[in-house]
């Protein structure tokens, strides 16, 4: 099957389910979207919506008992879902890599820092020893640590620290793109805003690709240049970062971005969203949002909306989008 050059990554009707004693968990339910070369797309949601999950997909590091049920993952024309064992070796590090989110259990307490950023470097063979070891610093200072603290054990740094250690170990092998799932889990405001900061820059500056996950949709204001809402396993609302925070289309992104202050703008009272994520054991019939959606009509409970584009590049998943963008 024959891709677009540009595109990088590109998931389709990715279905990806959790079979417990207790009923099917349809964490992701038919997911679609394509990653362009050298943009970062952010995607957000609340806990529980399926986003960590959609990035093990792409990986293939899904614990048990999570399976792909249905759906494709290419990554530069090739189906990641068909590798075999080895070359998905290849895959993780060398093309994709992932930076964990809750870097304080991340890193090996036992083992210095520098020896764990030159580990992966040996095993993919992208350098022998010496110029592995060079290489360690040289990343150590493109992400803002003095080289000497390759001789630091984890315990040594703080959580800010820790968390440019493993941005270092993401780009060691020099992948094409890097999956940064909740890197400021943790951190405390200002060193979060530094290292979202950071990772932009790098995303720039190397020209990756990222596919940043997280539960804060401020902090990919900041950082990326499209953005995809997810909700319930599903995407309800795609477009590029500007359009999406001026003119928000479904309303769960509306009150998402809403439950988030705003400190350029004018003052107000936050809102909070009612309610939480559904079971996905048992999802809402029709629009999974449709219990804590104020649009919310008979046809909503009935029929699950398609995502279609509104707008150019503007993609939304709301059967009274003509009347929202009507009230815009």
């Amino acid at each position: 099957m024959s891709r677009s050059n540009s595109v990088l990554l590109d998931v389709k009707n990715l279905k990806t389910h959790f079979f417990t004693p207790f009923g099917v968990v349809k964490a992701v339910d038919g997911v679609n979207f394509a990653l362009k070369k050298g943009i970062s797309l952010g995607l957000a949601g609340e806990s529980g919506c399926g986003k960590t999950t959609t990035a093990l997909s792409i990986m293939r590091l899904l614990p048990y008992p999570g399976r792909i049920v249905d759906g494709e993952i290419f990554f530069e024309g090739v189906d990641v879902l068909k590798l075999s064992e080895s070359e998905l070796t290849n895959f993780r590090w060398g093309e994709v890599s992932l930076v964990f989110q809750g870097a304080m259990a991340a890193l090996n307490p036992l083992f210095k820092v520098g020896s764990q950023i030159i580990e992966p470097i040996l095993f993919h063979k992208v350098a022998k020893k010496y110029e592995a070891v060079k290489r360690t610093r040289e990343l150590l200072e493109l992400v803002g640590i003095n080289a000497s603290r390759a001789d630091s054990y984890p315990w040594e740094l703080s959580g800010g620290m820790k968390q440019r250690i493993m941005i270092a170990m993401a780009l060691a092998c020099n992948p094409k793109m890097i999956i940064a799932d909740e890197p400021n889990t943790a951190l405390d405001v200002i060193v979060a805003s530094q290292v979202m900061r950071l990772i932009g820059d790098l995303q720039k500056k190397l020209d990756l690709s990222m596919l940043l996950i997280t539960h804060d949709i401020s902090m990919i204001a900041q950082t990326c240049d499209e953005l995809s809402i997810m909700y319930a396993g599903k995407i309800v609302e795609h477009s590029d970062v500007i359009t999406m925070f001026e003119y928000p289309l479904h309303p769960y992104t509306y009150a998402l971005i809403n439950a988030f202050p705003n400190i350029m703008g004018q003052k107000k009272r936050l809102e909070g969203i009612s309610g939480s994520p559904p079971d996905l054991i048992d999802p809402p019939k029709g629009c999974r949002f449709n219990p804590r959606c104020s649009y919310a009509k008979d046809l909503c409970r009935r029929e699950e909306p398609e995502l279609l584009e509104v707008e150019k590049d503007h993609a939304v998943a709301c059967h009274f989008v003509d009347e929202i963008l009507a009230k815009r």
